[in-house]
């Protein structure tokens, strides 16, 4: 290791070149600037050379351990393990079931399309999904987002799941899991909560058993009021109730007999029955409705509720999604039901859905890594990867959009799951039920599908978040109330957008109005100065209004003025030619002008336009520069 002196010495660097740029025999009052330097590596003498190291660096140990996190877990995988996995497979099966149906019917697609989704992709999480709580299905954010942007059809939906696949995953090659970051609490709070009161307008139709139109949540309402009296009184009957029995189950779960440490068998016994019967609650509604549905069927009152119809029996067609679309023509009409499209107008069909859906997906899954990681580091880069592949394998089975759930995390995290590998039970009972049991999903009753996503959606608003934003920064309601009022009224991958804009403005208007402090301070011999401090580094679209806030203090009080530069990190040119500016202006007026605790980095961008900048770096110097009256 090599330092270059220049007034201070560091030696916690190791194997690099360090770079100490601080003034001589000064009392530095901010953070040191230091650069480090790696050694430099040898150049490639050729592309064979550079390929040789770029294929070397992917087949690193790291490196597939990184891409690959089955290779860790794998080998320190224990016998302990299997029933855990097993039971949390099993239960999130018992969820993402009925679930899958439900959402499909979001989506606005033949229920079987739902479970397509969850089989494959939760089959390939296994060895590149970086968290044992993300189980891979459709959601109802997904399903509702493939609705609004494939409007109904299964191939727009299925070229959704491969575009958005492989977006995914080209983010994640480069590291652009950072976007999120762009999607603030309070915009998400607001799109989540909109999103929930539009699924649980879109199932009203079933509930009630009426037809309706629309996309957004006021044509939706409108739609309901104008067919409310064709309500289905048998269809709304057996939907309250199920509502209520879903809740009450949700409520069972969480029941406890006896105290929580010290419990008897029998407690112990009772308090799993509880918790078994509520987190299967959906799976064991989906029955009992399906019996009711079968009786009806043969006791000759079919008609009295409606049930979901045929669902085709089997696994699908492993082929390519669809790149484009052939006309539909009614043979006996000779109606367009169905126009062609070619793949760029399905990619303009689809527009910026595209690019939201990854966004958004990456958000749900990544609430549910953190929400569970226990403190560990999370890493959104491999899971933007893992979606993305999961994706693009699911488009090849026709299956919807899926990514985590939170709530299929919360069952897989409680039902004491160890790996990974508890999707691989997830899948197994997703195919059987694909195999053996889709004719008895004909008798389900479409009201009971609707409870069931109407029992979980009115969770997801989230208007606790509203005090306790409104006691600690109650202009963070803005953009949150702003997404969740665009998302009602307008498609809701131009709502986010909304949020998002309305976020990016707040944050520009900061970066363009920083705070100034303004102190009128002395110095030991008695000389009075202006001392002005920004909060922030400089940057153009705040220094005109920088310039004018220390003019306006430099004429009003004729004193000498003393920027403290302490929090000036960064500066770009028009930063340096207001500066240069501001001192000309002072120096025509006489008036001195200090810059206290500037960074070499900053200081080297100012005196690029002005080489009459004064920097001190210590309060002496700059007490006795004050009392200088040649200065």
């Amino acid at each position: 290791m090599t330092a270059k002196d220049t007034g201070h010495v560091n030696s916690a660097f190791n194997g690099a070149d360090v770079s100490v740029d601080i003034p001589t025999n000064t009392l530095y009052h901010t953070s040191r600037d230091c650069i480090v330097q790696q050694e430099e590596e040898p150049v490639m003498s050729g592309w064979k050379d550079c390929c040789r190291s770029t294929w070397a660096n992917i087949f690193r140990r790291k490196t597939l351990e990184k891409r690959f996190p089955i290779l860790v877990w794998l080998p320190q995988y224990k016998k302990d393990y299997i029933f855990g996995d097993i039971v949390a497979g099993i239960s999130v099966a018992l969820t993402v079931i009925p679930q899958a149906l439900a959402y499909a019917g979001i989506a606005g697609l033949d229920l079987q399309y739902g479970l397509y989704a969850c089989f494959l992709g939760c089959f390939i999480y296994i060895f590149i999904g970086s968290s044992k709580d993300v189980p891979i299905g459709p959601t109802a954010i997904s399903a509702l987002l493939s609705f609004q942007i494939a409007g109904g059809s299964w191939q727009m939906a299925t070229l959704l799941t491969f575009l958005s696949g492989i977006i995914e995953i080209l983010m994640g090659m480069f590291q652009l899991g950072f976007l999120i970051d762009f999607v603030s609490g309070p915009v998400g709070a607001g799109f989540t909560s909109a999103v929930s009161l539009i699924i649980f307008s879109s199932q009203m139709k079933d509930l009630l058993g009426i037809q309706t139109s629309g996309n957004t949540f006021l044509q939706v309402w409108i739609s309901i009021v104008n067919n409310i009296q064709n309500i289905s009184w048998p269809d709304f009957g057996l939907g309250i109730t199920c509502i209520v029995v879903l809740l009450s189950l949700r409520a069972l779960a969480s029941c406890s007999l006896g105290p929580k440490q010290g419990k008897s068998s029998c407690q112990r016994l009772f308090t799993g029955i509880f918790w078994t019967v509520g987190t299967a609650r959906n799976a064991l509604l989906v029955c009992a409705t399906a019996a009711l549905g079968y009786w009806l069927s043969i006791s000759g009152n079919e008609q009295l509720v409606r049930t979901v119809g045929f669902v085709p029996k089997g696994l699908p067609e492993f082929r390519p999604p669809p790149f484009h679309m052939d006309a539909i023509v009614n043979e006996t009409t000779g109606e367009l039901l169905q126009q062609a499209q070619s793949f760029w107008d399905m990619v303009s069909t689809l527009g910026s859905g595209l690019i939201v859906v990854p966004l958004i997906a990456l958000l749900e899954t990544m609430a549910v890594v953190q929400a569970f990681a226990d403190g560990k580091p999370t890493d959104a880069t491999q899971e933007l990867i893992a979606s993305g592949i999961c994706n693009v394998a699911n488009s090849f089975v026709q299956g919807l959009r899926s990514n985590g759930g939170l709530a299929r995390g919360a069952i897989l995290n409680a039902s004491g799951v160890r790996t990974q590998l508890s999707n691989l039970y997830t899948s197994v009972i997703v195919i059987i039920a694909l195999l053996y049991l889709t004719p008895c999903f004909y008798y389900i009753p479409k009201a009971a599908l609707a409870a069931i996503i109407i029992a979980a959606v009115i969770f997801m608003v989230q208007y606790r978040v509203i005090k306790p934003m409104w006691h600690s920064k109650k202009t963070d309601l803005i953009p949150g109330l702003g997404a969740f009022f665009a998302c009602l009224v307008m498609p809701l991958q131009l709502g986010i957008l909304v949020g998002i804009g309305i976020n990016v403005i707040f944050i520009l208007y900061q970066a363009a109005r920083p705070k100034l402090r303004i102190e009128t301070l002395s110095s030991p011999n008695g000389q009075r100065y202006l001392m002005l401090t920004p909060d922030r580094c400089l940057i153009f679209p705040s220094m005109e209004f920088v310039r004018k806030v220390i003019n306006k203090q430099g004429v009003k009080s004729t004193l000498p003025v003393v920027i403290d530069c302490t929090h000036i990190y960064g500066a770009d040119f028009t930063a340096a030619k207001v500066i240069s500016t501001m001192v000309t202006d002072f120096a025509q007026r006489q008036q001195p002008l200090f810059f206290y605790n500037l960074q070499p980095r900053v200081a080297q961008v100012f005196e690029g336009l002005n080489k009459d900048l004064v920097a001190i770096y210590d309060i002496s110097q700059l007490h006795t520069k004050l009392g200088d009256k040649t200065t």
